[in-house]
């Protein structure tokens, strides 16, 4: 994974509509930093067959 720069996260927070100052980015880049390398772990580790085999229905299994 390569390492965000300043410059892509301001085109993020432009794509979601934020328009935020130079000094927010600069606040803002090493927390996105550290949150992406731990999504890249956590997806790292996880595989499919960790994943849950059922899935909780309210309804029942009758639809009702």
């Amino acid at each position: 994974m390569t390492e965000l720069t300043l410059e892509q996260l301001q085109a993020a927070a432009q794509r979601r509509g934020l328009t935020l100052l130079q000094e927010e980015l600069l606040k803002l880049l090493p927390g996105v930093i550290r949150a992406r390398r731990q999504a890249a772990e956590l997806r790292a580790l996880v595989t499919l067959s960790d994943e849950p085999a059922a899935t909780f229905n309210a309804l029942g299994d009758d639809g009702n």
